[in-house]
């Protein structure tokens, strides 16, 4: 553990190029880096679109359109001790409904 020689604060001794927290006592030797240095060039982070639907298709008849298949998926969104509710979305329409067992 280190101590600011002009007023006694606790330095920070595992971070490098820290200042006193109280008097701004930087210890000679170490070089002090601002955090308002400016990046020049912006990072390039490549966007990935949503391919698709990744839950399982079963047989269920959509009360909307009357499509055949369904996408499905179970939550627990009552009390642990509660049946898990099941989730269908149609694969054309989209409409989506819950089933409560």
């Amino acid at each position: 553990m280190e101590f600011c020689p002009k007023c006694g604060a606790v330095l920070m001794a595992k971070v490098k190029n820290s200042a006193c927290p109280r008097c701004g006592y930087v210890k000679k030797g170490v070089v002090s880096l601002s955090t308002s240095e400016k990046i020049e060039k912006p990072m390039d982070i490549p966007i990935i679109k949503e391919s698709g639907n990744t839950n399982p298709v079963v047989k269920e008849t959509c009360p909307e359109c009357g499509h055949g298949k369904c996408y499905t998926w179970v939550m627990q969104t009552r009390a642990s001790d509660e049946p898990p509710t099941t989730f269908f979305k149609c694969v054309k329409c989209g409409h989506t409904r819950r089933e409560y067992r």
